[in-house]
C-alpha cells in the first residue's frame, strides 16, 4: 500500500493523506488503540501494576494497546488513584481533550468509589461523579489481569461502535 501525500492548493492548508482503499483514519483505529493513563494520587498501587502490564510479563503492547502522552490521541483514557478537589479540574481538562468516542475507564478502589478515603475532606467518591466512565476494573490495587480486560473491554466497544458507524455510513 503505497500514500501519497499532496498539499492542498490552498496556502498554509497543510498535509492530506490519500490511498486508495481507505476512507477515514477512524478505519485504523480498532486495531491499534492508544491508552492515556492518569493517576491521581493515593499509594501508586494501581499505577505500579498498569506499568506490569507493560513489561514483558504482561506485555499489553502485543493485544495493539499503546500509550500516548497527549490525551487529544487517546482512545481510552484510563484514571487510577484517587481524585481529591484539587485535581478534579485537571481530570476535566484532560476529559475535555479526548476524541469523540473515547472510553474513560476507573481502575482500582480509589478510582471506582473513592476507596477507604472516600469519606475524607477534599476526596471526590469515584471518578463517575465527575465525569463518565465505562468501564471499571476493581480490586486494591487492581491486578494487570483486570486492567488488561477492562482495556480490552473498552476495545471491544469501541470496534462494535465502529462497524455500527461504518454500516450506517454504508446503508445512506
Amino acid at each position: 500500500m503505497s500514500f501519497k501525500i499532496k498539499r492542498d492548493k490552498k496556502k498554509n492548508a497543510g498535509l492530506s493523506v490519500a490511498s486508495a482503499g481507505i476512507r477515514t483514519f477512524h478505519n485504523f483505529r480498532p486495531e491499534s488503540l492508544w491508552v492515556f493513563h492518569y493517576d491521581g494520587s493515593g499509594c501508586d498501587g494501581c499505577n505500579a501494576e498498569y506499568l506490569a502490564c507493560l513489561s514483558p510479563a504482561w506485555d499489553i503492547e502485543r493485544l495493539a494497546v499503546r500509550n500516548t502522552g497527549n490525551p487529544a490521541y487517546a482512545d481510552i483514557l484510563l484514571v487510577t488513584g484517587l481524585i481529591t478537589e484539587n485535581s478534579a479540574d485537571e481530570l476535566l481538562q484532560i476529559y475535555e481533550q479526548l476524541p469523540e468516542g473515547s472510553k474513560v475507564v476507573s481502575a482500582g478502589a480509589c478510582a471506582c468509589t473513592g476507596g477507604l478515603f472516600s469519606e475524607c475532606e477534599g476526596i471526590m467518591a469515584g471518578v463517575d461523579s465527575l465525569i463518565p466512565v465505562d468501564i471499571y476494573a476493581a480490586g486494591c490495587a487492581a491486578r494487570p489481569e483486570a486492567l488488561i480486560d477492562a482495556i480490552l473491554m473498552a476495545k471491544d466497544e469501541i470496534v462494535s461502535e465502529t462497524e455500527n458507524r461504518e454500516e450506517a455510513v454504508d446503508d445512506e
